[in-house]
């Protein structure tokens, strides 16, 4: 799920036309971070899961929606 997660946020994120670096400073973390989340490295409270949706102009449903 982790996985899942973080490529459907990496699709949103490059449909948006948002680098990685733009994406990370919105929420002040490291691009790096970001990466790992994007990559499914790293699992995300439910904060995040928040705040990017609203970032990425979505709702938090659908960066949870997947098989």
């Amino acid at each position: 799920m982790i996985k899942e997660f973080g490529k459907k946020v990496r699709a949103i994120r490059i449909k948006r036309n948002m680098t990685l670096e733009e994406f990370a400073n919105t929420f002040d973390l490291h691009v790096n971070q970001v990466g790992r989340i994007e990559r499914g490295e790293t699992n995300v409270t439910i904060s995040y899961i928040f705040l990017m949706a609203k970032k990425l102009g979505v709702n938090a449903k659908d960066l949870l929606d997947f098989d």
